[in-house]
């Protein structure tokens, strides 16, 4: 069922699924102000809702998001300091709220996913290409860097192919995207949904406290030493085996039956 309360982006919520489409088709899903406000308002009411479990971002139209709006750029040129940084940190609180919300993220990337929307990609826990997707983190083309996406880009791609591609600027396919990391699965265009859909289904198979659980580690262990790690680690696997999913999803496991969850 399709949400009418937002005006750049489409909310939908399938059962246990929650779409977000970036929907502004006419400039290639480029996002300013609006969509970045519209796109946190989403993914916290997918956070709330107890039925959503996995969570689809994709673009309507031909495109994923070919980053900035230029209206939206030509606007900020104009902005004081003051301003600009505010702006930059919306954006930053954009993305690190698609990287750390709760439950599982799919990018369903279905055409150019360009500066700010490979940024999208790289904060999505999963990133499912067609081959008709390019990406690039241009940025330095037109005098400033990839700022607020660089700490997802690094996580995804690694330091080495980050600094060739933030210090050239050049453009990439869907196979190179691949090969470097930044995306998991590359298919074609008729597969895109297929490949999804099957991502889905799988990620509704395992227990929804884990999958919580399981994305509190891959937030928080990178931060943390060894020492506190261990203890943290330690802590959370105990509480979980006592938990009443764990018991059933064990006791399912022994007696060669479905968990309740999947059923």
């Amino acid at each position: 069922m399709s949400e009418r309360i937002f005006r750049t982006i489409e909310l939908e919520r399938d059962g246990s699924v929650g779409r977000i489409w970036l929907n502004r088709p006419d400039v290639r899903n480029a996002f300013n102000a609006g969509m970045i406000g519209e796109l946190r308002r989403a993914l916290r009411a997918l956070a709330g809702d107890d039925a959503v479990r996995v969570i689809v971002l994709s673009g309507k139209g031909t495109a994923f998001c070919a980053g900035a709006d230029l209206a939206w750029m030509r606007e900020i040129v104009g902005f004081s300091y003051k301003q600009n940084l505010q702006e930059s940190l919306d954006l930053a609180e954009c993305l690190h709220d698609v990287y750390a919300v709760s439950k599982p993220t799919i990018a369903r990337v279905n055409g150019p996913a360009i500066g700010g929307g490979t940024g999208f990609v790289s904060a999505c826990d999963i990133a499912v290409a067609s081959t008709e997707a390019r990406f690039g983190l241009s940025e330095v083309k037109i005098g400033v860097v990839p700022a607020a996406i660089s700490p997802y880009v690094l996580r995804r791609i690694g330091e080495g192919r980050a600094r060739q591609y933030f210090l050239t600027g050049e453009r990439f396919d869907a196979r190179r995207a691949l090969e470097i990391g930044l995306v998991n699965i590359v298919v074609e265009p008729p597969d895109l949904d297929r490949k999804v859909e099957e991502l889905v289904s799988s990620l509704l198979s395992s227990g929804p406290e884990a999958l919580v659980k399981a994305k509190e580690l891959l937030t928080r262990i990178p931060g943390m030493s060894f020492a506190e790690a261990k203890r943290f680690t330690a802590e959370m696997i105990a509480g979980l085996r006592v938990s009443a999913e764990a018991q059933e999803g064990m006791a399912a496991f022994l007696e060669k039956r479905k968990p309740k969850w999947s059923e």
